[in-house]
């Protein structure tokens, strides 16, 4: 009912809100209460429903990013809509236009999806106008006019020519953002010219970029100081952490986070090319989506080379060493994660069985030392008891830890 209320209500605040959190108004049942990985215990959030507008959709583009994914972009009417001007929506692959029966010259309805992204949810086929077309989707890139293909099982269309120019300048965009290796003064418009001018053919090519010194200065906007500037940056870039480097060269479906776990499990370049799928899925929250992407990364020469590249110019290809802690009992053994844990997150936990020698699996076998288990632990559990493994509580690990 508070929540209905206030949004009803919510036009009439002097600034914009998308829901209602509701908190346990007690620290000590917060501290007892406790936190998972991303969000607490002791609050949970109440979003409103969208706010939606009506406009025309004047055009339907296609824009390629870094991994060769051709997304169909919605040209709009400007409408405004929760505080913004919207012109553009993404609308996402061919099915799903397929499916809202979208049409050039529709008019349609718009939100934003949690008040942030626009996106189209809808068309009123009653204003559709009498010499509209079925829409189709190309099928060749709108960038380099390759043939685009179509994975079976995936919805989206794929430009799979490596040295497509857009893909080409949107990994190096990507390996230069903010979150990968923080390259200040590589912006879209200035990698656009790098790429056009050809001094850039893969992200690989910006620590060689000095050898075009007397080229780069030749182009407007690029004096001596901020080409200066730029080599700097780029110098610098290579002493960023491991973990940036493997989320900055744009392996399929590997983010922060994942490029984090894979790290602390595999912490040098070494190790993490020659990790095994099964290997890779061992690590909590990776499965064979992510592990088939990362040993493809890994296998196809297009792009292991730019990373091959990087490592023999110096960036960095190793996580700081932690220190070795010898321990009788985990050192030579295999153990299985399962439940949640309280004290630590179970990649952490897994990294502590490392540390100390032993292996960490993702499913449980006859080869399996151990299963420690957590809170809500489930058939990996089972499967323990079933074969008679050992099982240690969450208490009985951090004991074994610290002995």
């Amino acid at each position: 009912q508070y929540c209905d209320e206030w949004e009803a209500k919510r036009d009439t605040l002097e600034y914009e809100i998308d829901g209602v959190v509701v908190k346990v108004n007690s620290f000590a049942d917060q501290d007892a209460l406790g936190s998972v990985a991303k969000s607490p215990r002791w609050a949970i959030a109440y979003k409103f429903s969208a706010k939606q507008a009506e406009t025309v959709l004047e055009d339907i583009a296609y824009q390629v990013g870094r991994t060769g994914i051709v997304t169909p972009v919605a040209h709009l009417q400007p409408v405004a809509l929760a505080g913004s001007t919207i012109s553009r929506a993404t609308l996402h692959n061919e099915d799903f236009i397929v499916e809202l029966g979208l049409r050039v010259g529709d008019t349609v309805t718009i939100e934003k999806g949690g008040d942030v992204i626009p996106k189209v949810t809808g068309v009123i086929e009653t204003k559709r106008p009498a010499d509209s077309e079925q829409f189709t989707f190309t099928r060749t890139c709108p960038e380099c006019e390759s043939d685009l293909v179509r994975l079976e099982g995936e919805a989206a269309w794929i430009c799979i020519n490596p040295e497509c120019p857009a893909q080409v300048r949107a990994k190096i965009e990507h390996f230069a953002s903010r979150n990968a290796m923080d390259i200040e003064g590589l912006g879209e418009s200035i990698v656009d010219v790098l790429v056009s001018e050809g001094m850039l053919a893969s992200y690989a090519d910006l620590y060689t970029l000095h050898e075009h010194t007397a080229k780069l200065l030749e182009l407007e906007r690029f004096g001596e100081k901020k080409v200066e500037n730029l080599f700097s940056a780029i110098e610098e870039s290579k002493k960023q952490p491991f973990e940036r480097v493997v989320y900055a060269v744009g392996i399929q479906f590997v983010g922060q986070t994942v490029a984090r776990q894979l790290v602390e499990a595999f912490p040098s370049y070494e190790k993490l090319s020659a990790a095994t799928k099964e290997e890779l899925e061992a690590i909590d929250g990776i499965g064979p989506r992510i592990a088939d992407s990362i040993v493809k990364f890994f296998n196809d020469p297009h792009t292991v080379t730019p990373f091959e590249r990087i490592v023999e110019l110096g960036v960095t290809s190793e996580a700081e060493a932690k220190e070795q802690v010898e321990s009788a009992y985990f050192s030579g053994k295999t153990f299985v994660l399962t439940g949640s844990l309280t004290g630590m997150t179970r990649d952490e936990a897994g990294a502590e069985i490392r540390r100390r020698g032993g292996k960490v699996s993702g499913s449980v076998s006859k080869s399996t030392d151990a299963v420690i288990a957590g809170e809500s632990a489930g058939s990996k559990l089972a499967k323990a008891e079933k074969l008679g493994i050992p099982v240690l509580s969450e208490e009985d690990f951090q004991k074994q830890l610290t002995s």
